[in-house]
């Protein structure tokens, strides 16, 4: 048993709690829409990486990694999996800032109606 196939059954063998993650965090129903999106997202990393693997193992003799072109078309998948939840993340604090704000105005207002 090489590390090659070790490696490969561990991260197949980890798809399954972070399906379960993605179940219970669908579920939840708490988190931004964009955010969710972008941890689904992540399997089309993953779904992009194996058959590209795949092809630089078969066509050119080595691993994913020493094929720039494959490898950062691969990695690019990665970061807009990144972007999509920093935006979702982002956009939630900022409505909940504002929400905040809001409230806030609301509160003074009734304080100064209260006191004419």
């Amino acid at each position: 048993m090489d590390s090659q196939s070790v490696a490969s059954q561990l991260f197949a063998v980890s798809l399954f709690p972070y399906l379960g993650f993605l179940y219970y965090m669908t579920r939840s129903k708490t988190a931004p829409g964009l955010t969710l999106f972008g941890f689904y997202f992540l399997l089309a990393f993953v779904g992009a990486t194996i058959p590209a693997g795949i092809y630089a193992k078969v066509h050119y003799g080595t691993s994913l990694s020493n094929v720039d072109w494959l490898h950062g078309s691969a990695e690019s998948l990665l970061t807009l999996t990144n972007l999509f939840i920093v935006l979702g993340l982002r956009g939630a604090l900022r409505k909940l800032e504002d929400t905040k704000e809001s409230s806030s105005e609301d509160s003074e207002d009734i304080k100064e109606k209260g006191s004419i």
